[in-house]
């Protein structure tokens, strides 16, 4: 029988490396389904797979056995960052491509105009310095696939604050993300 992820999780931070790979193991599913969400708006033939992704965060996080982990909802936290970063190089090193990236719930673009994951990156950058803790909810609802109840047990906050930061950070992003598309070389007259 697997053990819980919480048990994996503190034989991991204690040195026990099989269990790191143990933790990977249960978690794989979860990682792919996230991997798989954040790469769902990618055009066709994009050379970053969801499975590549995972595998990429995997090898960034084996290391990581030192952080206190807390439990499932923390490990996701910080594989959501983890993502978010893998995402941002592979868009950097492909800076001619863009990736699109769904706002909204039903994992649509919530504005019909693609969002690169730059832009992105660089707009939750400013809305941290505007508010982190909406920041904070964006990064792992997106980026982590977290769910309000699992974001608000990752931040120690109740359901109803990730709720409001998350309309709030979602709207300010939005706002950021169109002000940052009219600004492009070739929009509006360029």
């Amino acid at each position: 029988m697997p053990q819980p992820i919480t048990l994996l999780l503190k034989r991991w931070r204690g040195g026990d490396e099989a269990a790191g790979a143990e933790l990977f193991d249960a978690m794989y599913r979860d990682l792919r389904r996230i991997a798989a969400r954040s790469m769902r708006e990618e055009r066709s033939g994009h050379t970053l797979q969801p499975t590549a992704l995972v595998h990429e965060l995997y090898l960034r996080m084996i290391g990581n056995a030192a952080v206190d982990w807390q439990n499932r909802a923390h490990f996701l936290a910080v594989a959501a960052r983890n993502l978010r970063r893998i995402l941002v190089e592979h868009a950097r090193k492909r800076s001619s491509q863009v990736m699109r990236v769904p706002i909204d719930d039903a994992g649509a673009p919530a504005d019909p105009a693609d969002r690169d994951v730059i832009e992105v990156d660089r707009g939750l950058d400013e809305l941290k310095r505007v508010d982190d803790r909406a920041a904070a909810v964006i990064e792992l609802r997106f980026f982590g696939g977290l769910t309000e109840a699992e974001t608000a047990v990752a931040m120690g906050v109740s359901e109803s604050t990730v709720k409001r930061d998350w309309v709030f950070g979602r709207a300010w992003l939005l706002d950021y993300l169109r002000g940052a598309a009219n600004q492009r070389p070739g929009r509006d007259g360029d």
